[in-house]
């Protein structure tokens, strides 16, 4: 960008206020053009001010950060940073945010407040920063989305029998992807082969997301527990701050949780999820790469598709990032690039002619 990044910071708490305009105003491609304590004065100064990007903390006086998020993006829609808080009902609003439009999250710290956002600068300004190119669009309006919800929701049953206990479906995302992941998932019946998610999310917001997601999919979904058997019929989510991958045990496939480093700056990371793909599931595998920003996993999905899977990738309008997707192309790891929408049709089609092709030859 030619300019500096202009940012708002919204936030009830003054000292929250203070040291993220100082770490906003130490970069040298951005600054923090104003501070407001409420939405309503927050309100004014977006209009008067026309920032870049916004950060926006969850919980606020007069009105709360999801109502104000909701306005937002149906009547001016722009880049949103939440600011949550790591608690259950602080998840649990954060995946609200994500579903109404905020590009991404920090978590601040319960305690040690100034040294633990002061530890989480580079995280903060990194974040606002793919905020600054995100495609960001504006938010039908709540009946539009319910009803979308349930149309969504009865996705084709009857798919595949014994296939789809051979075939598995691997997912890498990230920002973005929450909203992504579930347009994927609300639209795969119940017989469904398993699937297994990377997400970059940090730890303590996994949870909320699989719970959220198992409420609107005929499939289960969950976060992956280290040992249990990965079965059709299921979602499994990396959980946050932990590495996710497969090994195989006999006929089955085995979900491995573990506290290893992180791999291309993530934990948990696509690569090493994708990687496991390659080894373990190689020809029965299919590898899906949505929104994101960097490279993680790019080069694992083209291992995936040398060991026979076939992948589909997210295209660039679709796409709230395109770094992850356009990565994975450049490295030829792609079978089809479609738009979002598009992605879960063509995958049930594939596997339902899969499962044609099998009992026409039974």
């Amino acid at each position: 960008m030619g300019t500096n990044i202009r940012v708002i910071v919204v936030d009830d708490s003054a000292l929250v206020r203070s040291l993220l305009a100082e770490i906003i105003n130490r970069q040298r491609d951005m600054e923090c053009i104003g501070t407001a304590n409420d939405p309503l004065i927050a309100r004014e100064m977006i209009r008067e001010l026309n920032p870049d990007v916004i950060t926006l903390d969850v919980e606020m006086p007069r009105m709360d950060g999801i109502d104000f998020l909701g306005r937002l993006m149906r009547l001016r829609p722009m880049p949103v940073v939440m600011i949550s808080t790591l608690t259950e009902r602080g998840a649990e609003v954060t995946m609200k945010a994500l579903e109404l439009g905020a590009v991404d999250f920090v978590a601040k710290p319960r305690v040690g407040l100034a040294n633990g956002l002061n530890e989480l600068a580079s995280q903060i300004v990194d974040k606002i920063r793919v905020a600054a190119v995100a495609q960001v669009r504006r938010m039908p309006c709540a009946s539009a989305l319910a009803g979308a919800e349930r149309a969504a929701a009865a996705p084709p049953s009857g798919l595949l029998g014994r296939l789809s206990t051979e075939k598995l479906v691997c997912i890498g995302a990230s920002t973005g992807g929450t909203e992504a992941i579930k347009e994927i998932l609300v639209h795969m019946p119940a017989d469904a082969p398993a699937i297994v998610i990377t997400q970059h999310m940090p730890p303590g917001f996994t949870t909320s997301f699989a719970a959220r997601l198992n409420g609107l999919c005929q499939i289960t979904v969950k976060e992956a527990v280290h040992g249990e058997r990965i079965l059709p019929g299921h979602a499994y989510i990396a959980p946050g701050g932990r590495q996710f991958y497969l090994q195989r045990s006999g006929a089955n496939y085995v979900a491995v949780v573990d506290d290893g480093p992180p791999v291309n700056r993530h934990k948990p990371s696509v690569e090493v999820l994708f990687k496991s793909a390659a080894a373990v599931v190689g020809r029965n595998a299919f590898g899906i790469m949505l929104t994101g920003m960097g490279n993680d996993g790019a080069a694992a999905m083209r291992e995936m598709k040398d060991a026979g899977s076939y992948n589909y990738v997210q295209d660039e309008a679709s796409c709230i990032v395109f770094g992850m997707p356009r990565e994975a192309i450049a490295h030829g790891a792609a079978d089809e690039v479609l738009a979002l929408t598009q992605i879960a049709p063509a995958l049930v089609a594939r596997l339902r002619g899969a499962s044609d092709r099998v009992h026409h030859r039974i």
